[in-house]
């Protein structure tokens, strides 16, 4: 949960702890022939202390949502026998409801922008999802918070948008063509993350929720109001990454990849505690080939984030074979050292204490 001053508990105590990202937890058992749910990664983690996870509560694809339209109880035993490994190996998790911004949309036949509109089919479907989850699940020891989407925000008012519509792959259930009804602005998704934190609220009045969005662009502030690239001041930046997570969302998100990021971290912490919105940064990681040694560079980010004052943060990615030539990290392959590095950090963070930015 979140305290009245913006600080992350955990059972009533303040909390700091960084976790994984488990992309396809859940959904490689959603795939035809499902593959199992992967208990021995849950196992490792728990060996390495890792807090918790953070994984797709439902399929990237419209076909990867076809078990929930054809069959729910299947489904929900799927995500059962995942949230129970959780509790029994005492994980954390942070469900990704919407992981795709074009995927509800597309299975329910409307424009992405869809998402706009408080009585469209796509906010029908999203608040069904969501009191199912939220209802089924909130009293589990293991779910930490609620999570919207990733990096919904990223798309918003581009103005080359075309050049940016979620793709077409007809063979997974998307439409055959896209359009600028498929293009979305920063307002049309304020919407709907208003309306999920509602939802949620409806059901669970404690647990944290998250936007799942990526710091705004450099340039949030000029796109949304005049379609140009022109580079915002820190004050319009600041005004964006409020907006990006509107209420009764009680959190900022962010990602840290690049020296920017790192560089936006301080500040974002700081917002935060004006706002009463502690700051989860919801990816940070190095790929392969990234210059240089990439636990050295990882390093940089972990001790950034310590530095800044950051509470949460998630490795990307853990035992994830869609990103095994770049950026998947196990207990067992040639990046297990990276693992190894996140341990050791916790490890630094617990004997810390609760963060309050700007920390040396």
């Amino acid at each position: 949960s979140v305290s009245t001053n913006g600080v992350f508990l955990r059972d009533g105590t303040p909390f700091r702890g960084i976790g994984v990202n488990y992309y396809d937890a859940l959904v490689r058992t959603l795939s035809e022939p499902p593959r199992p749910h992967p208990e021995e990664g849950f196992q490792l983690l728990e060996k390495h202390r890792i807090p918790f996870l953070r994984f797709a509560a439902g399929g990237y694809w419209p076909v990867e949502w076809g078990l929930y339209r054809t069959n729910r109880a299947a489904h929900f035993a799927r995500l059962d026998t995942l949230v129970r490994s959780a509790e029994r190996h005492g994980l954390g998790l942070v469900p990704s409801m919407f992981w795709h911004l074009a995927t509800v949309p597309d299975l329910v036949g409307e424009p992405v922008s869809a998402w706009g509109l408080a009585d469209s089919r796509t906010l029908q479907f999203m608040r069904e999802y969501t009191r199912e989850v939220v209802l089924r699940y909130r009293d589990s020891p293991a779910i930490w918070g609620w999570e919207f989407g990733n990096e919904y925000n990223l798309p918003a008012d581009l103005p080359n948008a075309a050049e940016h519509r979620p793709p077409v792959v007809p063979a997974l259930g998307t439409p055959g063509a896209r359009s600028a009804a498929d293009d979305v602005t920063h307002a049309q998704i304020r919407t709907a993350l208003r309306e999920f934190g509602l939802e949620v609220r409806r059901y669970d009045p404690h647990r944290a929720i998250f936007s799942g969005n990526a710091f705004p662009r450099p340039s949030a502030w000029h796109l949304e109001r005049e379609h140009r690239w022109d580079r915002d001041t820190p004050e319009q930046a600041a005004t964006m990454l409020a907006g990006d997570n509107p209420n009764p969302i009680h959190t900022l998100t962010g990602r840290l990849y690049s020296p920017e990021d790192r560089d936006r971290l301080a500040a974002a912490v700081t917002l935060g505690l004006q706002l009463g919105k502690p700051l989860f940064v919801g990816e940070f990681g190095v790929p392969r080939q990234a210059p240089g040694d990439p636990e050295a560079l990882l390093q940089d980010q972990l001790v950034a984030m310590e530095r800044a004052g950051v509470s949460l943060a998630a490795l990307w990615v853990y035992d994830f074979d869609g990103q095994a030539g770049d950026w998947n990290v196990t207990a067992v392959n040639d990046r297990r050292h990276l693992l190894e590095a996140v341990a050791q950090a916790n490890a630094r963070w617990r004997g810390r204490g609760p963060a309050v930015g700007n920390g040396p």
